[in-house]
């Protein structure tokens, strides 16, 4: 009688495990669509760079907009924690190749033992959450943000050799229910997400689960570098994941910290001193936290590469004093650097809805169609000055969104910041059209603080172009028009764009977009 029971129960866990695997095979040959009502699920990995520590705080003050799923600690070739029992490594980056005299061995390198800036950023961030959730809907409490931080692969550059809390966070929220696509930004290197990635595949890699599994993975798993920082995706992501989406950007608002020589005349003003000091130091508590040229700190005291809090000081000065100049002398003040930020720009509620679509340009750029691997040991030499950019058609824009979400952080009631204006479309947002079609572009505006509001058409080149203002045919009342090009072709996407600035304090910007397909 045992026997039979033992049988019975052993093909009745059998059938659950089939009926299981055919579920999660049928959800993994069936993807799931990206929809402009539900925010993007997010996680942040970043390493102690002060322009993490800026990206950091301009991606809570937009936290409103996202999914916030993690914020985990990471190393890279520039900055990692060592293992804690006192192991010697030399570092393989080119900062430290640049150096004349080589202090390693070392048992950590351009590491704060106390480091803690992402505590201190969503410590802060606790402190203005009163006021930016008078502004708008949808801001995470300060809990659920603590709730996320987690230490990730930090021992060394390029480490993945155990489990961590950041791993282990990152594969659960890979592995869960929710099928919706997951961007995980990497600031840093990449050695946690790919632990994560390393620990699924030991998991289920030879079970009957597996396939399933790993469709499902490749299928969520979105990576926003910026660049190859630890050599974990070209050793490992890419392959054992090489159908992972990898979405390096083009034309991106710039925000490196080469920015003031790369960008236009007109552009670079919005990283000038004067700019800066107004619209970003001077907003209370955000805008102190925020890193600017001159402003006496350092990430971790006596960083030779970290030369940007000296006011008054030249480069040759600097050098005699040991420091590493790796970019310009700024006036104090100025912008320093975002060199992450460009990774989560499209994922922004501007209504440009540039994570919906990999063809769609917005405040992030468009996705590379064709990426490369681009390794940070590869770029060992001096810097020099760049060709300016011509003027880009969102980082003025950009820049004065996020000095309205600081002012945000400073006003205590609606009434004293300005608020984005609103557009209302008379027509659909997606048409068909023949080649040589005419139509009638119909929208109007209404602002929320009773700002003057003005309202703009016009064209967004396609994707693998450089961006371009196009300027359509415009009418008075917000209305415009536009002929579908005799030479287009059938299957051709043409993005309209709709943009709308008050007369506020910042000027703000929202845009609508049309998306036109040839027939």
């Amino acid at each position: 009688m045992k026997s039979y029971w033992k049988i019975l129960r052993t093909a009745l866990l059998m059938l659950s495990v089939s009926l299981c695997t055919f579920a999660e095979t049928l959800n993994a040959s069936t993807p799931r669509s990206r929809s402009a009502d539900v925010k993007p699920r997010v996680i942040i990995t970043a390493d102690p760079e002060l322009d993490d520590s800026n990206s950091l705080l301009r991606y809570l003050l937009y936290s409103s907009d996202f999914r916030t799923e993690g914020l985990i600690y990471a190393s890279s070739q520039f900055h990692w924690k060592g293992d804690g029992k006192g192991t010697l490594a030399v570092p393989d980056g080119m900062d430290y190749r640049r150096l004349k005299v080589k202090p390693c061995p070392c048992t950590s390198w351009r590491w704060n033992p106390d480091e803690r800036f992402i505590d201190d950023a969503v410590a802060l961030y606790s402190k203005v959450y009163p006021n930016l959730r008078r502004h708008k809907r949808g801001y995470p409490t300060p809990a659920s943000l603590k709730d996320r931080i987690r230490w990730g692969n930090v021992a060394f550059d390029g480490e993945m050799s155990e489990d961590t809390p950041g791993s282990d966070l990152i594969k659960t929220v890979l592995l869960d229910d929710d099928d919706a696509p997951v961007y995980l930004h990497a600031w840093g290197g990449q050695s946690t997400i790919a632990r994560a990635l390393k620990s699924i595949e030991d998991t289920y890699k030879g079970t009957i689960r597996w396939n399933a599994i790993r469709e499902k993975i490749i299928r969520k798993a979105v990576i926003h570098p910026s660049g190859d920082q630890d050599d974990t995706y070209a050793k490992y992501i890419k392959p054992h994941w090489p159908e992972i989406r990898y979405q390096l950007t083009l034309d991106a608002v710039n925000l490196s910290y080469f920015a003031h020589d790369a960008v236009s005349a007109d552009d670079a003003l919005y990283f000038s001193a004067p700019w800066t000091q107004k619209n970003i130091s001077a907003r209370g508590r955000a805008g102190s936290f925020y890193y600017v040229w001159g402003d006496g700190r350092q990430m971790v005291a006596g960083d030779k590469f970290d030369y940007f809090g000296f006011a008054g000081k030249s480069a040759d000065e600097l050098q005699r004093e040991g420091y590493n100049i790796w970019t310009p002398i700024r006036p104090k003040g100025s912008f320093i650097g975002e060199g992450d930020t460009p990774t989560f720009l499209n994922l922004i509620d501007n209504g440009l809805k540039g994570y919906l679509d990999d063809s769609f340009g917005g405040w992030g750029g468009y996705l590379d169609p064709a990426p490369r691997l681009v390794s940070m040991r590869e770029f060992n030499g001096p810097f020099s000055t760049p060709v300016r950019a011509p003027t880009h058609p969102f980082l003025a824009a950009a820049q004065r969104d996020f000095a309205g979400r600081l002012a945000w952080s400073q006003a205590t009631s609606y009434g004293a910041a300005n608020h984005h204006p609103i557009i209302i479309l008379g027509m659909p947002t997606t048409l068909s059209a023949k080649p040589g079609t005419t139509l009638s572009l119909k929208g109007r505006t209404r602002d929320p603080d009773g700002d003057k509001v003005s309202l703009t058409w016009w064209l967004l080149e396609e994707k693998g172009g450089t961006f371009h203002k196009q300027v359509l045919n415009q009418r008075v009342n917000g209305q415009a028009v536009f002929v579908v090009a005799n030479t287009a072709k059938a299957g051709d996407r043409i993005q309209i764009v709709a943009e709308a600035t008050d007369a506020g304090k910042p000027a703000l910007t929202r845009y609508e977009k049309i998306i036109v397909t040839v027939h």
